[in-house]
């Protein structure tokens, strides 16, 4: 996580390292179905906590939805007291790397957040791993708030396991815990430095990706 922060003298190595990382790849989405059951539009609260990997690239692909009112990019799973950027770097809190979406249930519904996340937010196969980041804080989990939230992951997780959707395991976890706001620099970090090297070498796919596979989902 560290690497975020290096002084603008070695972004030029740093985009070059990244480039060229083994890691590196066009983001795709994965076709998958959608789930056979959802939440119902009327259940509050219309928020869902996702982490799958650096948040920067999933508050970007989020912000892009339709129906998507806000995305809070932050830290779940650990306490409050650890809840710090160089605290969680650390990997040792139990925090993940999360953001905490709040949405419109009349325009997308739960279910359709969690059928993004899967296909193109996030690698939901890659154990404690997304790209060139490792470490327990980039697991792929869910946080429902609520036992309606909770029911229809679980369900899509065994739907998407059955179909086969993936040549690989998903990984993903159900958690419970709470939600930390990151610091103010991380917040809608896409939009504010969209030539930083890991912005374009792997959040611009990212969202490109979004874009091209769920264009009636897309602003």
């Amino acid at each position: 996580m560290t690497r975020y922060l290096l002084p603008l003298a070695a972004a030029g190595a740093l985009a070059a390292a990244i480039l060229t990382s083994p890691f590196a790849h066009a983001e795709r989405a994965v076709p998958i179905p959608a789930p056979a059951h959802d939440v119902q539009p009327n259940m509050k609260p219309n928020v869902a906590v996702l982490a799958g990997g650096c948040f920067w690239g999933m508050e970007a692909v989020f912000e892009r939805v339709k129906g998507v009112t806000s995305v809070t990019a932050g830290y779940a799973g650990g306490t409050a007291a650890t809840a710090t950027y160089d605290q969680v770097s650390s990997e040792t809190t139990g925090h993940a790397e999360a953001i905490r979406v709040a949405y419109d249930p009349r325009v997308v519904s739960y279910g359709t957040l969690l059928r993004v996340y899967f296909s193109v937010a996030h690698d939901p196969t890659s154990l404690n791993r997304q790209g060139p980041d490792s470490g327990t804080s980039y697991r792929s989990a869910i946080f429902p708030q609520n036992g309606a939230q909770r029911a229809v992951a679980a369900s899509y997780i065994a739907q998407l396991r059955q179909a086969k959707a993936f040549s690989r395991p998903i990984v993903t976890k159900i958690e419970t815990g709470g939600f930390y706001p990151a610091e103010g620099y991380h917040q809608h970090f896409f939009d504010k430095n969209p030539n930083h090297p890991y912005i374009v070498a792997w959040d611009k796919p990212k969202v490109a990706a979004f874009k091209a596979a769920f264009p009636t989902l897309a602003k």
